[in-house]
């Protein structure tokens, strides 16, 4: 297998390139993923050694840590940990739609960058690969452009 690294949410799977086509515009050089959690966000380390956090509901794709230490300095950071994990958020998709099924995540139909909420009526499933695409795109097709608050 070649050195492309891949990321499992439950049985989901996406690869580095996939990533890296949806979001090195942003000038992100993925070569690993660290983790991904129930909404497709991905912890990712870049070819620099700094660390990126993919938000496919915001359509965000931000620079998070220099290095691996500041990495680790986060997973001490309530804030952090709690917009990670979005407890809430997963309650309400879980109740909402069900548990994930094995090539599935949680999304937002309409991400919150265009205005949609976090509420039940808004909630959907997808691949993630299929999310992580959509949401670069997306948010290439917006650069430059005001968002929603």
């Amino acid at each position: 297998m070649s050195n492309q690294s891949i990321a499992f949410t439950g049985s989901i799977m996406i690869t580095v390139e996939d990533i890296n086509d949806a979001w090195s515009w942003m000038g992100l050089r993925a070569v690993e993923i660290l983790g991904a959690n129930a909404f497709g966000n991905l912890i990712l380390r870049d070819a620099d050694g700094s660390y990126w956090r993919v938000r496919p509901q915001d359509l965000c794709c931000e620079h998070v840590a220099e290095d691996r230490a500041a990495l680790d300095a986060l997973s001490y950071n309530q804030d952090f940990l709690n917009d990670w994990y979005m407890p809430e958020l997963v309650d309400l998709a879980e109740s909402t739609l069900g548990p994930l099924t094995d090539d599935r995540t949680y999304c937002l139909k309409i991400p919150s960058a265009l205005g949609g909420h976090y509420g039940s009526e808004n909630l959907a499933t997808v691949p993630l690969s299929e999310l992580i695409r959509f949401s670069g795109e997306s948010a290439q097709h917006l650069e430059g452009l005001p968002r929603w608050s």
